[in-house]
């Protein structure tokens, strides 16, 4: 005799299914069509619901948990403006390949296409940017949608899902089961790598002269750091990482080359034009990656290893293919490899490189500068903080001059490019992470796109160290005026516009310094780290005219790389 099943709700549904997928934090804000929803979300104490203050801050805080766990960030919203607010996260984690579901109240079924009160098509706005959407119209279908939603956010090449929620259906009521499986045709994503191609792979790294590992963030996703320390440190290979691939190789071993690309080293780059053979692993070839396409390692064999099918021939066109999760695919290509490759020549070259064109910036004018403060940072936390820096310079800097130990200690926008990231994201790091200092860095620009996240942060006592590094500038978009638009600094001086930061910070009973001298970094860092209970909040008045260097210009060839600043006397 089957055992009857039980009758539920939408809303209930709706609970039962994220218990069963392991949620335990979600980022929302109620609204009209989400109320009988909330109205359940009263008497849960399973779930810890953390209540944003505008629905981006929710998308880009369920980025940061997702980033920082490697679990699916979960974001509830409203209808109508309530989900159209998630748009810039969600195009956020499509570009940077981050597993979050976003669910969205909508209009009740009847009312969909009659433009009624709070209505928006977040399907439609939202297809481009999504790995996949959902929109309900069945009550017997929300359990099998919202089962799907999870798997395909969290497999293959992860991305965002969003599951639109009309209020009918949340009211409605049916019999739950909840499938054990998932069967999507045509989506059947490749783990392992073809035995031929990975035998190939392993006698073109043994017999190159200069190879070079390229390693994106795909390595960090699928969990692959030790496969990847492991390849290439029993055959001695160099490593270079993409931004977001920072962390997946220790910074602080010797062969890590650092980043490569429009702000990488000198030397990363250079090993980019002079090697044999580049293999790349979970990365995709990014423009501020290569830099002029035809000119990217023209003397190399590449090997392009990457989960997603699309992604391999889609910028650059390789010799080796090799379609699989990358974390196996390294691990098979290193179970292949009989016969190291003799490199002797190629390791003096690329320390000769080192030596000829080190990262460099002003230590004794007494000028307080950003590239300083991550140099101090890095030292006081081993490199083992999960930094969440925000989009320009600062994130340049970040990348250069902070020794990343782990992965997932990283955490930024890559892709798109979105200011404003960084507060809320670090909000949803630090809900996943309780091991590690969370260290929040924006520039005063982008501390502005979602300051009031700030009030989130106090609300639930997160103990993140926000820094803002302020050059009273749009110091990225300052620096390409002066290099190319003729030094016509529009609308990029907030000097006169800049709110007090300290004060915004106090007003909330935030701990709250500033300075701009640099004998009171090492204290302030001491201080804020030391702080466990609550958020704490450091200024740092940074030189105004700095700008970061290296540099490849837009389109050019990373060949040709700025490697100081062009007037040094203006640097004030």
């Amino acid at each position: 005799m089957s055992t009857p099943k039980t009758r539920m709700s939408g809303a209930d549904i709706f609970f039962e299914c994220l218990k069963r997928e392991g949620v335990e934090v979600i980022f929302g804000y109620p609204g009209g069509a989400v109320l009988k929803i909330y109205e359940k979300l009263y008497d849960i104490d399973w779930l810890n619901h953390v209540h944003v203050r505008h629905e981006q801050g929710a998308t880009h805080a369920a980025e940061g948990y997702a980033k920082a766990t490697g679990k699916v960030g979960c974001v509830l919203v409203t209808s109508g403006p309530g989900a159209t607010n998630t748009v810039t996260g969600i195009a956020d984690a499509y570009m940077d390949s981050v597993p979050i579901v976003v669910f969205t109240g909508q209009v009740p079924s009847h009312l969909i296409g009659n433009d009624a009160f709070q209505e928006a098509d977040i399907v439609g706005i939202t297809r481009p940017i999504t790995k996949h959407n959902f929109l309900v119209r069945d009550i017997n279908e929300l359990a099998p949608t919202i089962k799907k939603a999870f798997y395909i956010a969290s497999t293959g090449r992860p991305g965002p899902v969003v599951v639109d929620l009309p209020k009918d259906v949340i009211l409605a009521e049916t019999e739950f089961e909840y499938p054990e499986d998932v069967e999507i045709r045509g989506y059947k994503p490749k783990y392992k790598g073809h035995f031929n191609q990975i035998k190939k792979a392993a006698d073109v790294i043994s017999k190159a002269k200069r190879p070079l590992l390229y390693v994106g963030g795909g390595v960090i996703m699928s969990g692959g750091s030790k496969e990847l320390t492991l390849l290439a440190l029993e055959n001695n290979l160099p490593v270079t990482m993409t931004l977001q691939g920072l962390g997946a190789f220790p910074g602080t071993d010797s062969h890590s080359l650092g980043m490569l690309g429009m702000h990488g080293t000198y030397w990363a780059n250079q090993a980019v034009n002079n090697c044999d053979v580049i293999v790349s692993l979970g990365a995709r070839f990014d423009d501020r990656v290569t830099g002029k396409i035809d000119t990217f390692a023209q003397k190399a064999y590449k090997i392009h290893v990457d989960i997603d099918p699309t992604a391999i021939d889609k910028n650059v066109v390789v010799d080796l293919p090799i379609v699989g999760d990358v974390k196996n695919v390294m691990a098979e290509i290193a179970a292949e490899i009989t016969k190291k490759p003799k490199i002797d020549e190629w390791w003096n070259q690329i320390n000769k490189w080192k030596e000829e064109c080190p990262l460099y910036y002003e230590k004794d004018d007494g000028k307080l500068r950003t590239e300083y403060v991550f140099e101090r940072l890095s030292e006081k936390t081993n490199g083992n903080a999960v930094i969440v820096t925000d989009v320009g310079q600062h994130q340049m800097w970040a990348a250069q001059y902070y020794k990343y130990t782990n992965p997932r200690s990283n955490l930024t926008s890559g892709g798109l490019g979105t200011m404003g990231f960084s507060l809320p994201a670090s909000i949803g790091a630090w809900f996943g992470v309780k091991d590690r200092p969370v260290i929040s860095i924006s520039g005063d620009g982008g501390f502005q796109m979602n300051i009031q996240e700030l009030i989130t942060a106090k609300a639930y006592n997160v103990s993140v160290k926000f820094i803002i590094i302020n050059n009273s500038f749009l110091g990225m978009v300052r620096q390409w005026q002066e290099l190319f638009h003729q030094e016509k600094y529009s609308f990029t001086d907030l000097s006169i516009s800049n709110p007090d930061f300290v004060k915004i910070g106090e007003a909330l009973g935030i701990p709250s310094y500033s300075t701009d001298k640099p004998e009171d970094v090492d204290g302030l860092i001491d201080l804020v780290l030391a702080k466990t209970d609550g958020p704490s909040l450091v200024e740092f008045k940074v030189v105004k005219e700095d700008m970061v260097f290296p540099m490849v210009p837009s389109g050019a060839s990373i060949s040709d790389m700025m490697v100081k600043r062009l007037n040094p006397s203006r640097m004030t």
